[in-house]
């Protein structure tokens, strides 16, 4: 009996030393993520303005144009650099 009493004790301290390990490193992991989510992005690009977008648009809107036979090369080039410069 004395035997059978030692393996389950030599067990049971196994067992709650492998289960405070993996604590301890899942609660360090679980900081490093929440570490690096708080961080800002470093290359953060900021969000295109409106005026960006309406530009992208008619642009696309002038490809399309271009594409279909609407507009001729140079009518394409001429509209698109009224959009870029204005």
């Amino acid at each position: 009996m004395p035997g059978l009493i030692r393996g389950v004790a030599r067990t049971a301290a196994v067992a709650g030393t492998a289960t405070a390990v993996s604590n301890r490193v899942s609660r360090r992991q679980q900081g490093r993520w929440a570490q690096q989510n708080t961080q800002e992005p470093v290359a953060a690009q900021p969000p295109p303005t409106d005026d960006t977008s309406s530009k992208m648009d008619k642009l696309k809107e002038l490809g399309e144009l271009k594409s279909q036979g609407v507009l001729t090369e140079a009518e394409f080039e001429s509209e698109k650099r009224k959009i870029l410069d204005s």
